[in-house]
C-alpha cells in the first residue's frame, strides 16, 4: 500500500471519529427492504454494516418487510394479490402465507447472513413478547372505508423484550406481523412499524432503506435530492409525493414528531450505504430533522 493511499485510509478513519463518538450506545432503528433485500452482493453488504454498527458500540435494530419474497410466494399457492388504495388485500388464506414468508423465510435469511460473523442477531416476529398491538385497518377509497383484510394499523408497542436483547448485546431483526387484543393476526406495514419502534426505544436515528437516492425535489423534472428537510416542511410536501414514497416520508414524520431526532431515507442499492450515512461529515440520503 502506497503511502498516499494509506493517509487516505487514515482521514477516512479520522472523519468518523466524531460520529463514533456521537452514536455510541446509541439505538439506531433501520427498516430493511427493496432492492437491498432482493440482490445477493447487498444483503451482504447489508449484514456487514449491521456487524460494524455492533462492533463501533452502535445498538442497531432491524425491521424488514418482504414483497417481493410475498408476491413469489402467493403467487406459487396460487393465491392471486389485490391491491386497494396501494395496501395488499390479505384475506386470511394469504395472511398464512404472508406470516410464513416474512417470519420463516425472510426473517431467518436475515438472521443467518448476519450471524456468519458472530452470534449477534436474533429472530423475532411482532407477535412475540406482544412487541406488537395491531388493529384492523380500512383503505380509503373516494373518501370512504374499505375493508381489505388482516392489515393492521399498530396501536401499542412493547418494548421489554427488544431492550433485554440489545442490552445483552444482540441484534433483534423483527419481522413486519403483529396481533391484536382478540388474538386476529396482521400484516402491518414495515416504514410504519419501524417508525414505531424507533420512538419507543427511545431511537437516536430511523434509517429506511429504499430503491432511489432520497427524496427528489421535483420528481420526475428533477433529480436532484432534498438533502436536509425538517418536518412541517415534509409534511406540507407529502400530498404530492409518489405512492411508493409516501409511506416511507409518513413513518419519517411519524419518528421525528415522536421525539426521534433524526430519520433518514438511503437508497438501499447502493453498498455499505449505512455506513456512509452515519459515519461520514456529508452523509448521503435525505434527513428529516423535526421542526
Amino acid at each position: 500500500m502506497n503511502r498516499t493511499h494509506a493517509l487516505s485510509k487514515a482521514a477516512i478513519l479520522i472523519e468518523a471519529l466524531p460520529w463514533l463518538e456521537r452514536f455510541h450506545g446509541r439505538t439506531v432503528v433501520i427498516k430493511y427492504g427493496g432492492h437491498a433485500m432482493a440482490d445477493e452482493a447487498l444483503r451482504h453488504a447489508f449484514a456487514e454494516d449491521i456487524v460494524f454498527l455492533r462492533y463501533a458500540g452502535l445498538r442497531p435494530v432491524i425491521v424488514h418487510g418482504g414483497g417481493p419474497q410475498i408476491n413469489a410466494a402467493l403467487e406459487l399457492h396460487g393465491i392471486e394479490s389485490h391491491f386497494t388504495a396501494g395496501l395488499r388485500v390479505t384475506t386470511p388464506e394469504a395472511m398464512e402465507v404472508v406470516r410464513m414468508v416474512l417470519v420463516g423465510q425472510v426473517n431467518r435469511d436475515v438472521v443467518g447472513l448476519i450471524n456468519r460473523h458472530g452470534a449477534f442477531a436474533v429472530g423475532m416476529s411482532g407477535e412475540d413478547a406482544n412487541l406488537f398491538t395491531a388493529e384492523r385497518k380500512s383503505a380509503l377509497v373516494d373518501g370512504e372505508p374499505v375493508d381489505i383484510g388482516q392489515v393492521g394499523e399498530i396501536v401499542e408497542v412493547e418494548v421489554g423484550a427488544v431492550r433485554s436483547l440489545v442490552a445483552d448485546g444482540r441484534v433483534p431483526v423483527i419481522s413486519s406481523i403483529a396481533r391484536s387484543d382478540d388474538g386476529e393476526i396482521y400484516n402491518v406495514n414495515a416504514d410504519t412499524a419501524a417508525a414505531a419502534l424507533a420512538v419507543a426505544l427511545d431511537a437516536s436515528k430511523l434509517i429506511v432503506l429504499t430503491d432511489v437516492e432520497g427524496l427528489y425535489a421535483d420528481w420526475p423534472d428533477s433529480d436532484e435530492v432534498i438533502a436536509h428537510l425538517n418536518s412541517d416542511e415534509l409534511a406540507g410536501l407529502l400530498p404530492d409525493l409518489s405512492a411508493g414514497m409516501v409511506p416511507k416520508m409518513e413513518a419519517c414524520l411519524q419518528a421525528v414528531r415522536g421525539g426521534v431526532p433524526q430519520a433518514h431515507v438511503l437508497d438501499g442499492r447502493q453498498p455499505h450505504s449505512l455506513l456512509l450515512e452515519i459515519f461520514t461529515d456529508e452523509g448521503i440520503g435525505t434527513m428529516v430533522v423535526p421542526s
